[in-house]
């Protein structure tokens, strides 16, 4: 039972390995991030390969719970970024990140968001209670930091139980993005920055409360053999000029 559980285990890692950006085998730090964070990161990239002479990065995108467990698994990331302090709370309890190297680099907001085509009719999360209202996307709570969030702004108001009938879950925030995006739901739960991707095709109609402060925290991951160019990454995430980029995409310093 031992040696099946172990060659399990392994053959969860090599799967998770293969997954990551095919780059990150040839020398790169890998720097797995939450969906929420993909244009600015990938804006912030040739800038800070420009800033730091020799060092390149490649991005592995995804809900922070799934980005947790890849690397609880032995997947070959050296940087975390997480959409919350729980799931990097989580990476610390399980001795994962490198000591001293844990820093909150952003902040967003919770915001309720529909379809801009046809004008939404409701205004706030209780209006969502209407028979009208169908279908209402939010994260996944258990796995993806804005479904956790906005589960405790609607258990705070006392509608998630009412709601929970016509949520369609996402995988991460970008899912939901996208579900609204493309008119399959009526409403849906993101973050600022992800709506104003989105453009002309989403209207953002609440900002939500009631919720733990969205802040993104950043480790360099305890296994890593590149903590040097991993730490390199996260001083510049702090640094004048990426803060700028970020708040060119909504977030906000922590």
């Amino acid at each position: 039972m031992m040696f099946h559980r172990t060659a399990l285990k392994a053959l969860l890692a090599l799967a998770l390995t293969l997954s990551l950006p095919l780059a990150a085998l040839a020398g790169e730090i890998t720097v797995s991030a939450a969906a929420s964070l993909t244009n600015a990161f990938q804006e912030l990239k040739p800038l800070f390969e420009k800033a730091s002479p020799g060092a390149t990065v490649a991005f592995n995108f995804a809900a922070s719970g799934p980005l947790l467990k890849q690397i609880e698994a032995g997947a070959p990331v050296d940087v975390f970024a997480s959409a919350d302090q729980k799931t990097m709370d989580q990476a610390a309890a399980k001795n994962l990140l490198a000591q001293g190297t844990r820093k909150d680099f952003a902040a967003n907001t919770l915001v309720m968001i529909a379809p801009a085509t046809p004008k939404p009719e409701f205004k706030t999360p209780k209006d969502l209670t209407a028979k009208a209202v169908e279908r209402i996307a939010i994260g996944s709570p258990e796995s993806v930091p804005a479904g956790n969030y906005t589960r405790q702004s609607l258990t705070a108001d006392k509608l998630f139980e009412a709601l929970q009938p016509k949520f369609v879950l996402g995988e991460s925030v970008r899912q939901v993005l996208d579900y609204v995006s493309r008119g399959e739901v009526q409403a849906g739960f993101v973050y600022k920055t992800d709506a104003l991707i989105a453009g002309d095709k989403v209207a953002i109609v609440a900002e939500m409360k009631n919720h733990d402060p969205v802040t993104y925290p950043v480790a360099v991951i305890a296994a890593s053999a590149k903590k040097d160019e991993a730490g390199k990454f996260i001083a510049f995430l702090l640094s004048p000029e990426a803060q700028a980029v970020l708040a060119k995409y909504g977030f906000r310093e922590p």
